[in-house]
């Protein structure tokens, strides 16, 4: 059976908006056209809906910051192509898309250890590396020796990329890529507790 991106977000609970990002992102690569309509297989959207939740709580660190993003789009900043996720972008054209410069609070950052990054509240790539920063003019923060422990090349079955180089950078990239991530913020950056109280 197959849907529509609206039956799909429907079936999903979010915006057509939100879902339209997972697929516009190359994450959905089951996908069919009729017309000019996008059709999804039912079974991919129900293994989206299954999707675990990221388990926070095997963090260290009480608070972790999340990078939210959007499916890439071309950019004319003189140090990369593009800003956002693509499976289609090779390893080192994402890292530099996910690497900065964003409004945060970078000590915070840098104290998480580790920053998901999320599309539609999927943790699609996971970057480490992140005890050094740059501030520009602007009020903007790079982290130039960031790393992409891992990405996702399909959420729905889900295919998994680890191009972690350490132990700790795998478990990471294991633990968080692929799972659902829930954050809300203003901006680029948001701040989420590994261990709430309750």
């Amino acid at each position: 059976m197959l849907l529509t991106t609206g039956q799909a977000a429907e079936e999903l609970g979010c915006a057509v908006t939100t879902f339209r990002r997972l697929v516009h992102a190359g994450l959905l690569p089951g996908m069919s056209r009729r017309g000019v309509r996008v059709m999804i297989p039912l079974v991919a959207v129900q293994s989206l809906s299954a999707r675990r939740h990221a388990a926070l709580d095997q963090i260290e660190a009480m608070e972790i910051a999340v990078l939210r993003v959007d499916a890439a789009q071309r950019t004319d900043e003189p140090d990369r192509d593009w800003i956002g996720f693509a499976t289609s972008l090779t390893p080192g054209d994402l890292l530099k898309a996910l690497r900065g410069w964003w409004r945060c609070n970078a000590a915070s950052v840098a104290a998480g250890g580790v920053l998901p990054v999320t599309l539609s509240g999927y943790v699609v790539a996971v970057l480490t590396g992140l005890e050094r920063w740059e501030k520009n003019t602007e009020g903007r923060h790079a982290f130039p020796d960031a790393r992409l422990a891992g990405y996702v090349t399909d959420l729905a079955a889900p295919q998994l990329t680890v191009t972690a180089h350490t132990d700790g950078d795998r478990r990471l990239a294991e633990l968080l890529l692929g799972t659902r991530l829930a954050s809300h913020s203003g901006g680029a950056i948001a701040y989420v507790p590994t261990h709430p109280a309750g």
